[in-house]
């Protein structure tokens, strides 16, 4: 959102809230957000790069960005890869990124590419660490087993998407990890807004710029995971917002949600959900009701 629909002043003061609250792990990409009209990419990145420089927060922040989705730099070779940290680097003004993702797979360049690539980066002392965002199970156990046998870095984050209304990744990929000692940092934990309770009826969709994202929720179960979301808040003194990032950190192998905020006050509601632990009957009542 930084950019976009949080312009610079904005940015600056939600980053600001974010590390007072507790917050220290900052998420972005290279291509975040060319589709915007008058926009190329690279956008999230400078605002971020431009806070890190006035506010001196570099060492107590951890720095993550992507590779591989942005049209410009679509795709996962070698040179790609490589070309793509350079100027990661360059917009967010910093030495060395922390965790770099690989933004989605790309079927056509094998494991030993990408992974020889991102091992180059690491032993450069310019990524700390690497990770891969919308990988499949299959391909995602491949590239760990390629950098078992060829001894190069491993990834040691996965980011698929996951929350309340999509619990797709339980069947195999959070076995994986958690057998693997990965960590899931996943996405779209409030399912685009939807489970911060103020998306309740279609004429909603008008709230936000992700609001037709969000109400699509509402058919299914929806409205009986809202009920179950407003019963644990009451019991906490919580808003749903809180309580559906919870009942994702409650859960196996999970390092920490991805969310997205626009304004310091939505900052503040989000990280309150660091001081909520859920019970076990609060889990599994979510758990039921998203079923």
């Amino acid at each position: 959102m930084f950019g976009w629909t949080a312009d610079e002043p904005t940015s600056f003061a939600v980053l600001d809230a974010f590390v007072a609250n507790g917050g220290n792990a900052i998420d972005t990409a290279d291509g975040y957000s060319y589709w915007v009209p008058g926009h190329q990419g690279g956008e999230s990145e400078a605002v971020i790069g431009r806070w890190l420089k006035r506010r001196g927060r570099r060492d107590d922040v951890v720095i993550a960005t992507k590779v591989g989705w942005w049209e410009k730099r679509k795709g996962l070779k070698r040179d790609n890869i490589i070309e793509g940290c350079e100027d990661s680097l360059r917009r967010l003004g910093v030495e060395m990124i922390d965790l770099y993702w690989l933004h989605r797979d790309d079927d056509q360049t094998p494991p030993a590419e990408f992974l020889g690539a991102l091992d180059t980066l690491v032993r450069a002392g310019k990524v700390r660490a690497v990770g891969a965002s919308n990988f499949g199970v299959a391909r995602f156990k491949a590239s760990l087993g390629e950098s078992k046998r060829k001894s190069v870095v491993s990834f040691v984050a996965q980011q698929p998407e996951y929350s309340l209304m999509n619990r797709e990744i339980e069947k195999d990929l959070m076995p994986l990890c958690e057998s693997e000692g990965v960590a899931i940092m996943p996405y779209f934990p409030l399912a685009s807004g939807f489970l911060t309770g103020k998306y309740r009826t279609g004429a909603d969709k008008t709230k936000s710029v992700r609001g037709g994202s969000a109400v699509k929720h509402l058919d299914g179960k929806g409205k009986p995971v809202l009920a179950a979301l407003d019963a644990v808040a009451a019991r906490h003194g919580a808003t749903c917002a809180q309580v559906a990032l919870a009942w994702v950190m409650a859960k196996p192998a999970i390092a920490a949600p991805i969310a997205s905020a626009t304004s310091v006050a939505q900052i503040t509601e989000l990280t309150g959900a660091l001081a909520l632990t859920l019970t076990a009957d609060d889990v599994a009542g979510l758990d039921k009701a998203s079923a």
